[in-house]
């Protein structure tokens, strides 16, 4: 018996594992994209590059691919390998989810040249998330897991709005695209505020040397839960600025209270969980500055708008989802979480200085901005590219320890 198990592992080991699970192929896919999608930008930004695009701006353009590009990679991947381990019940692999994930890859080829292969890309893109939707839901519904609707609700929101982008790069809705980005923004920070409730004091107290039991209160999670929500229809349809300036700042006092209940010293020394606390506090402040912005205090700098939007993007997605990939990958790999490569740290402060350069010191200086945007979006190629080589053989491979998955 011992001997035939090690005959299979070993077999398995040599196979092509790219598809076995959600998590592989989109995790590796995100990270190739976020290094193109910003060597492309910083060509139109910096440089000045041509690209075509008409009824949207390219600033719009940048940001749907971060947002429903990049962003939707990394959410596609988490619960199509998060479902499966709630529900117990598998998710698509093999043929089901290369066709998935070649619908996400044919959209971003497509947007990359602009506007002129729209309702391609555009068709592509929305199937992708219907069909993903369909995926997430099949298994929960099967489990009976009613509670699970709750996140695939929020991914279904976020197709809504990706459909609301198309619709506005037509003209049939006015203001379609603005909508669109700021509602996927906050409806990303609320999907990171709802899984990381779970999953990171989780990750903190079986990933610390110590042993800690961190506190949680139910009624601090309602009530963030409620004033996000308030937030978010504020946002997106209210648009009173008091109101956005209350539950903004509310929500900095609230969040910032159970971090600092997560909060235990030896977070850092392990990279896998400083990043993740890190981030957690930038989308903390991002909320600070977003309710003090509305509230009318305003920065010399006129760009101020700038600092909330890239916190939550940089700091908040970019270094959160950067992280928790680099954390999955490895558990649902068979490999020791507790021990990633060190350059992943170097990875996990690149975003967190690109994130700086990108967002706080132009509030302090506006001389040589293109060069602190240029530097920091140079931070972001390099902490995905580090990702890249290092997470490349581990997802093309087969679990270290010969299991399915």
């Amino acid at each position: 018996m011992k001997i035939h198990i090690q005959k299979s592992n070993a077999v398995n080991v040599k196979q092509f594992a790219l598809f076995n699970l959600g998590f592989r192929p989109f995790f590796l896919g995100a990270g190739v994209f976020a290094v193109i999608s910003m060597l492309a930008w910083m060509l139109v930004y910096v440089f000045h590059g041509t690209l075509s695009v008409t009824n949207i701006s390219v600033s719009q353009w940048h940001a749907h691919e971060m947002l429903y590009g990049y962003g939707m990679a990394v959410v596609a991947g988490f619960l199509l390998t998060a479902v499966k381990n709630w529900t117990g019940i598998a998710t698509i692999h093999g043929k089901p989810l290369i066709a998935l994930f070649m619908l996400w890859c044919a959209a971003r080829v497509m947007f990359l040249f602009g506007t002129l292969l729209l309702p391609w890309a555009a068709a592509a893109d929305l199937l992708f998330g219907l069909f993903l939707i369909v995926s997430l839901a099949k298994p929960i519904i099967k489990a009976k897991q009613w509670l699970q609707f709750a996140v695939v609700g929020k991914v279904t929101l976020l197709w809504v709005g990706n459909l609301v982008f198309y619709l506005g790069c037509y003209g049939v809705l006015t203001s379609g695209m603005l909508y669109a980005i700021n509602g996927a923004v906050l409806l990303f920070i609320g999907l990171i505020l709802t899984i990381g409730r779970r999953v990171i004091p989780f990750f903190i107290e079986r990933g610390v040397e110590t042993k800690v039991l961190l506190k949680q209160y139910k009624w601090l999670d309602l009530s963030i839960m409620l004033l996000f929500f308030a937030l978010f229809l504020n946002v997106i349809f209210i648009q009173i600025p008091t109101l956005t300036a209350l539950f903004a700042c509310s929500l900095f006092a609230l969040n910032g209270f159970r971090l600092l209940n997560w909060y235990t010293a030896d977070i850092w020394r392990v990279p896998l969980l400083w990043s993740l606390y890190i981030s957690a506090w930038l989308i903390n402040t991002g909320f600070l500055f977003y309710g003090l912005q509305a509230a009318g205090f305003q920065a010399q700098y006129s760009g101020s708008s700038i600092l909330a939007l890239h916190l939550f993007t940089i700091g908040g997605i970019g270094l959160m989802t950067l992280s928790m990939m680099a954390r999955v990958s490895l558990g649902h790999t068979g490999r020791d979480t507790r021990k990633p490569s060190h350059w992943m740290g170097f990875a996990f402060a690149g975003v967190v200085a690109s994130v700086v350069l990108r967002a706080l010191v132009p509030m302090l200086t506006t001389q040589f901005y293109i060069g602190w945007v240029l530097t920091a979006a140079i931070l972001w190629i390099w902490s995905f590219a580090v990702f890249v080589v290092i997470y490349a053989p581990i997802l093309l491979k087969p679990r270290a320890d010969g299991a399915l998955g």
